[in-house]
């Protein structure tokens, strides 16, 4: 009768199951039979032995003395058959190889000499009485249970299993000291290969201290230890092995959180390549599992040599995976670490960094991107002596850094960001829009809208990251205008760091970029005609059209500023820019020129600025931030003091220009052009004040009329030469300003915008790619170097020099001002004129309205009006000429000191300076201040 026929008929209440270890390991304790064959029934644990490897290791080490229980278990040949009430099967395992006959020999006589006494009580029992599993051993119930879901979608989601130190006290296996060396040698040897993946053996087990279920138990790595009585020689070979167990249970600890989502892409794909190393790992133990079975000679010592290159890079990827658990602090440091960290810059530098000025405490930052890239190359770099260590972080940063190069290839290619981790080295704020241009004093468009985190670049980008962050920025600006895709297509991109293509790749990209945005600006946009009529606006160049608006608007400018009516000066000056034979009626732009009034007087407004002292980096933003508040009461308390500012002196001009052209004309740089502006107003509206007071003085009566007065006339000769001095002033100011500033610095820019418009006309190839010889950057610097060397050599920016010139303006105003008025006083000081019909005539017409009658005492003379006229035309003269002699030692001293420009500027205003008398008085008060500069 077959087996399988023998099995069938058996009782139902007789039958029982013969179970190897490694049919319990597939087959549930539910199912096997109570009542064994005493030597059988001691192999058997309590449960489910795949989920208590104690108990099945405590028979095995238990069922020979003699011999190896490898050998053992390789060579017997066992018979397993599982019954059920539904269906059955038997499995048989045959021998892995012959059976020496002296081997089994040894083994037979071993197991019939060696009893222990628990054992030995066992069978007894069993002998004596039948009973259940259970009774026999103590209740043993492992479970297993499914952890909470994390964002680390391969993250190990069952249990750890149970500690051995639960382990009930029947269930422990054997002592070392009882076993031979050769038994020792085997049950350790499997112990290891259980250890090097992360599980506790019959021999070898986690220290008391380690706790799996706690994370940062688990990222730094279980301890080992091994139970007393094992041959020292064993145990030193044993020690030096377990360390790479504990590298493995922290590294597979490390990728586990390392994968979770809020880390990046950066440290996903070091996970991955991770990953890959530890799927090597485990390949290795199966193959020293197999040699472990079927190898005879297969000793600790050769498990040793074979796992000694594993140890290594397992070392590695331990050393690594520490070093970024620390910079993300989720490992306490050692203390010890800290004894030195209280330093006032080191707190202040974790405060601004982290906002945690507690050294060694947990911070919310998150090493990821740029930094995990910094650290690999630079533990590469202190790792290049090891050609071993060498291969294997050259691997990660390889696997590391490929989705760090998707993102910079769609940012040099494609102008766009794919960072969902902030981990690239160019930040967006996507908040700030093109429309920001026209609304901001900061225009945070172009400087803040696409900013590098400096902190997070990694060394292979930190000499060409600005090339980086203009190839992108570049083609942002195009896309936006044209609204087409004006990506390089480029077929063949690097895709690590260490690919040869990778440098030329950034520079073609910028190169590609900055040719396409300065064909926008500069043909597209025509940016040099732009800056053509700017010229003609702000800097009155063949400024015919404004000669006419000031005439036509002069009675309204004439008023005070906050009466002047905004609508009707733009009326007129639409008006005079549509008139025809004008410069300005050929200019197509004439559209983006508004009239403004502003609320704050040049002089006072140009001294809160320069007196603002300067800052570097964030102190510069927070001082910004700060002067804005002080400036509005600045400007508030201006125009308090001001009241009486006229629309002459409030006057200027609106220029509003399209995108992307406003990334170079942007509102800081028209502001600039405001300044200017107002500057030669004031001096041009001077002029025809002056120009005006000589019409009266050649045409009105009181002035033609030669006295008999001699003292009036040598008055009259008086107010005349000073007059013409200040005219001379004014004049020699404005030639200065016109041909000595602005159009030698306006011919120098033209010049760098005519050679970036001719690149881009003829564009040069070098190895098949545009050669860069003008850059956009280097073109707005060009205007804003152009706009600063004006207000400089204009002496905006010198507060010393701009308080002189502002009350030597102040003088001549209020000089003209009494001129006009004195016209009709000179009737009544001159004893010949006054009372005549040809004086009175002259009142009559000068009278404002009928209502208001002649004064009497312009009617008759008074030789008091005469001492009026002499006092105040001398505290004219009187400080005229101490300004003019403190503006043109400053401006000597100026020269000498910051610019030669000034020097032309002295020479020319000498004459305005040279009067006998009043003169050598003002030279001498000039020559008294000069100890101030």
């Amino acid at each position: 009768m077959s087996s399988l026929e023998t099995a069938r008929n058996v009782p139902r209440t007789t039958r029982r199951s013969v179970a190897t270890a490694s049919a319990r390991s597939r087959v549930p304790s539910s199912r096997i039979g109570a009542a064994d064959s005493p030597e059988l029934g001691s192999e058997l644990g309590p449960q489910d032995s795949a989920s208590n490897a104690p108990s099945r290791k405590t028979t095995l080490a238990s069922s020979g003395i003699n011999g190896s229980y490898r050998n053992l278990e390789g060579r017997r040949t066992e018979r397993t058959q599982i019954i059920s009430e539904d269906a059955f099967q038997i499995r048989t395992r045959k021998s892995v190889r012959p059976v020496a006959e002296d081997r089994e020999r040894d083994v037979t006589k071993a197991r019939g000499e060696k009893k222990d006494s628990w054992r030995a009580k066992t069978v007894d029992d069993e002998a004596t009485r039948p009973r259940s599993r259970k009774e026999a051993l103590p209740q043993w119930n492992p479970k297993v249970t499914l952890v909470a879901h994390t964002s680390a979608p391969l993250a190990i989601r069952v249990s750890a299993p149970p500690l051995s130190s639960r382990l009930p006290d029947a269930l422990w296996p054997q002592p070392l000291n009882q076993l031979s060396s050769e038994l020792q040698e085997s049950a350790i040897v499997e112990d290891l290969l259980f250890a090097f993946m992360g599980h506790e053996g019959q021999y070898i087990r986690f220290a008391k201290s380690y706790n799996p279920m706690v994370e940062n138990d688990r990222l730094v790595g279980p301890s080992f230890t091994i139970l007393p009585g094992l041959d020292p020689s064993l145990r030193d070979l044993t020690t030096t092995m377990l360390k790479m167990a504990t590298h493995y249970c922290a590294v597979e600890a490390f990728v586990e959180v390392q994968s979770r989502g809020e880390f990046g892409m950066i440290n996903h794909a070091l996970c991955s390549s991770m990953r890959k190393l530890l799927k090597e790992y485990l390949i290795l133990i199966a193959q020293l599992e197999n040699q472990f079975i079927s190898n005879t000679s297969f000793t600790l010592h050769i498990l040793h040599i074979q796992i000694l290159p594993t140890m290594h890079k397992m070392f590695q990827l331990y050393v690594l995976g520490q070093e970024l658990l620390r910079k993300n602090s989720l490992l306490e440091d050692d203390p010890e670490e800290f004894v030195d960290d209280f330093d006032d810059d080191k707190i202040l530098k974790q405060l601004k960094e982290d906002g945690d000025p507690v050294p060694g405490s947990r911070s919310s930052k998150i090493c990821k991107g740029g930094n995990i890239l910094r650290h690999l190359t630079e533990r590469l770099s202190f790792m290049s002596g090891d050609p071993a260590a060498r291969d294997v972080l050259q691997g990660l940063l390889q696997d590391a850094s490929r989705p760090y190069m998707t993102m910079l290839n769609e940012w040099l290619h494609h102008g766009g960001i794919k960072d969902p981790h902030a981990e690239f080295l160019v930040k967006e704020e996507q908040v700030i829009g093109k429309d920001k241009l026209l609304e901001d004093y900061t225009d945070q468009y172009w400087d803040k809208r696409y900013t590098i985190r400096d902190t997070d670049v990694p060394p292979q980008l930190e000499a060409i990251k600005e090339k980086v962050l203009l190839a992108g920025k570049y083609l942002n600006v195009v896309r936006e205008c044209g609204g087409v895709d004006i990506g390089n297509e480029v077929k063949e991109v690097p895709k690590t760091f260490d690919d040869p293509r990778f440098l030329g790749n950034v520079n073609g990209a910028y190169a590609h970029a900055n040719s396409a945005l300065l064909k926008l600006l500069v043909t597209t946009h025509a940016l040099p005609a732009r800056l053509r009529s700017m010229k003609h606006y702000f800097f009155l160049d063949h400024s015919d059209f404004f000669s006419y608006f000031l005439l036509l608007s002069d009675t309204e400018l004439k008023k005070p500023a906050k009466s002047v009516n905004e609508s009707k000066l733009q009326a007129l000056l639409d008006l005079v820019l549509r008139q025809p034979g004008s410069v300005a009626a050929q200019d197509p732009y004439k559209e983006d020129v508004k009239v403004n009034m502003s609320n704050w007087p040049l002089t006072k407004f140009l001294l809160s600025v320069v007196s603002v002292t300067g800052y570097e980096g964030d102190e510069a933003d927070e001082v910004m931030s700060q002067n804005r508040t002080s400036l509005t009461q600045i400007t508030q308390a201006a125009v308090e003091d001001d009241n009486k500012m006229s629309g002459f002196q409030a006057l200027e001009f609106k220029y509003s220009v399209p995108f992307p052209v406003s990334l170079v004309i942007n509102s800081k740089n028209v502001l600039r052009y405001q300044i200017i502006f107002r500057y030669i107003l004031s001096m041009r509206h001077l002029e025809s004040l002056i120009v005006n007071s000589w019409e009266d003085h050649t045409k009105i009566m009181s002035w033609t009329h030669k006295s008999s007065n001699r003292k009036l006339e040598l008055w009259k000769r008086r107010s005349w030469t000073l007059r013409a001095r200040m005219l001379s002033f004014v004049q020699q100011l404005i030639y200065y300003c016109t041909f000595e500033v602005i159009e030698p610095n306006w011919n120098i820019l033209m010049e760098k915008v005519n050679e970036s418009a001719t690149n881009v006309r003829t564009q040069q190839l070098r190895d098949g790619r545009p050669r860069v010889n003008r850059t956009v950057d280097e073109l707005m610097l060009d205007h804003v170097y152009f706009l600063d060397t004006c207000l400089k050599e204009l002496m905006l920016l010198n507060p010393r020099l701009l308080r002189l010139w502002g009350k030597i303006i102040k003088v001549c105003t209020r000089f003209t001002t009494h001129i006009t008025s004195t016209s009709r006083t000179l009737c009544s000081a001159d004893a010949s004129l006054a009372g005549t019909p040809a004086a009175l005539s002259y009142l009559s017409r000068e009278s404002r309205s009928p209502l208001h009658p002649i004064p009497k005492r312009l009617k008759t003379f008074d030789a008091g009006h005469m001492v009026t006229m002499e006092d105040a035309l001398g505290n004219y003269e009187e400080h005229f000429n101490r300004y003019l002699g403190l503006f043109l030692d400053s401006l000597d001293y100026f020269a000498a000191t910051e610019d030669v420009a000034f020097g032309k500027l002295c020479a020319g205003l000498s004459m305005a300076s040279e009067k006998k008398g009043a003169g050598g008085e003002g030279k001498g008060a000039g020559a008294e201040d000069k100890g101030a500069l």
